[in-house]
C-alpha cells in the first residue's frame, strides 16, 4: 500500500477551517482507493508571525524538503503588514522549491450561474498556467529617499530563456491532453524588451508542438475575452503577475472564488509542490464554519493527481460536482450551508460514487 507524507499548513483565517475540511475528503479517498496519508501539521503564517517574529521556522523549508507535497490554506491578517506573507512564506516556498508552474483551473462546476449569463457551462473550461518564480515578482527593486522630492521606486521584472521555455513546455504538454490549443498572453506591445522576449522563446517553443494551435494575445483583450468570449481558451500560459490577476477573474466567471483550485508545482518533483485555493484568508468570515471549502477540496484533488492517484483525484471532482449539482452551496453563493456540511456532502457523494 503506498504512502504519501503530507505537510498540512493551514495557515490563517479561514484556512483553520478549510484545510481540515479537505483533509477530511481526501482521507476518505486514500481508505477507498487504497493508499495512505501521513500528515504533519505545521502553525506558521501570519499569526505565526505575531507570535514568534517569523513567518516560518528557521528550518522550515528543510523540515518540508521530506514531504511529498504541501497542504496549505492561505496567509495573512489584518494587522499584520500585507508585503509581508509573500515575501516572508509563499515567495520563499515557491522559489526555493522551484515550484515554477502555477497552475489555476477555470471551470464552471454544476448546478452554478456563472456572472456570464449567456455562457453555458462548456463554454468555461479552461486553464490559466502562471510562471511562478520569474517576471514581475521577482521583488528585484528598491525605494530610495521616500520622503524626498525626488524619491524614486523601482522594481525589475526578470526573464530568463531557462524559466521561460520550461513554462513554454508544460504548457504545450498540458495542451496536447486537452483541447490542443496553448493562448501566449502578453503585453509585448508596450513592455518592449522582456514580455518581447517571453513572446520570442515561447514561439520558438511552439515550434516543437505542431500539434498544438498557438496564439498570442494581449492581456488587456485576453481580460475582455474572459468575459465575452470564455470558450475560445484552453490553456493559458502567462507571466507572473498577468496570471495572478487573470486567475482572479477566471475565479469570478466560475461564480465565486471559493471554488478556485491551485498548484504551485515543481514537475520534476525534486521538490515537494504546495496546493492551496486562491480566495485568501478572509478574515471577515474566520472562525464562523461559513467559508466555501470547494476549492480548499479541489485543490486536494489537484494534490493526489500530481502524486498519481487519478482516481482518486477524479472521485474528489465528480463528488464536489455532484454537491454544487444538488445546490449545496456556502453564503458567497447565497446558499445557507456551511463549511462542514459542503465537506459532509462531498464525502458522501464520494462513497456513492465509489461504491457504483
Amino acid at each position: 500500500m503506498k504512502n504519501y507524507k503530507i505537510a498540512i499548513v493551514p495557515g490563517d483565517g479561514i484556512g483553520k477551517e478549510i484545510i481540515p475540511a479537505g483533509l477530511r475528503v481526501m482521507n476518505t479517498v486514500a481508505e477507498k482507493y487504497g493508499f495512505t496519508l501521513t500528515t504533519s501539521s505545521f502553525p506558521w503564517g501570519a499569526d505565526y508571525y505575531k507570535a514568534k517574529g517569523v513567518f516560518i521556522t528557521p528550518d522550515g523549508l528543510e523540515e518540508l524538503k521530506h514531504f511529498d507535497a504541501i497542504y496549505f490554506g492561505a496567509v495573512g491578517c489584518p494587522d499584520v503588514d500585507d508585503t509581508l506573507p509573500a515575501m516572508l512564506y509563499t515567495f520563499k516556498i515557491r522559489t526555493t522549491f522551484h515550484q515554477y508552474v502555477n497552475y489555476r483551473p477555470v471551470k464552471l462546476l454544476p448546478g452554478v450561474s456563472s456572472p456570464l449569463r449567456y455562457k453555458q457551462h462548456e463554454d468555461i473550461d479552461f486553464v490559466v498556467i502562471r510562471e511562478n518564480n520569474e517576471g514581475e515578482f521577482v521583488q528585484n527593486g528598491k525605494i530610495l529617499f521616500p520622503e524626498e522630492p525626488h524619491g524614486i521606486a523601482t522594481d525589475t521584472s526578470v526573464f530568463t530563456r531557462k524559466g521561460i521555455e520550461r513554462i513554454a513546455h508544460y504548457s504545450f504538454k498540458l495542451a496536447q491532453r486537452r483541447r490542443k490549443k496553448v493562448t501566449n498572453v502578453t503585453k509585448s506591445n508596450t513592455l518592449i524588451h522582456s514580455l518581447a522576449y517571453w513572446d520570442k522563446v515561447i514561439q520558438e517553443v511552439s515550434l516543437f508542438y505542431p500539434d498544438v494551435e498557438y496564439n498570442k494575445m494581449y492581456v488587456d483583450n485576453a481580460s475582455a475575452n474572459f468575459v465575452l468570449r470564455p470558450e475560445i481558451f484552453d490553456v493559458i500560459v502567462t507571466t507572473n503577475m498577468i496570471g495572478d490577476i487573470l486567475s482572479d477573474l477566471g475565479g469570478a466567471i466560475m461564480g465565486s472564488l471559493g471554488f478556485g483550485p491551485s498548484g504551485n508545482i515543481n514537475p520534476e518533483r525534486n521538490y515537494p509542490s504546495m496546493f492551496e485555493p486562491i480566495h485568501g484568508s478572509a478574515p471577515d468570515i474566520a472562525g464562523q464554519n461559513i467559508a466555501n471549502p470547494i476549492g480548499a477540496i479541489w485543490s486536494a484533488g489537484l494534490l493526489l493527481e500530481h502524486l498519481g492517484e487519478f482516481a482518486a483525484a477524479e472521485s474528489i471532482y465528480n463528488g464536489i460536482c455532484e454537491t454544487t449539482k444538488a445546490g449545496i452551496f456556502a453564503k458567497d453563493l447565497k446558499g445557507n450551508a456551511s463549511t462542514t456540511q459542503i465537506a459532509d456532502a462531498v464525502i458522501s457523494n464520494i462513497e456513492q460514487f465509489v461504491a457504483a
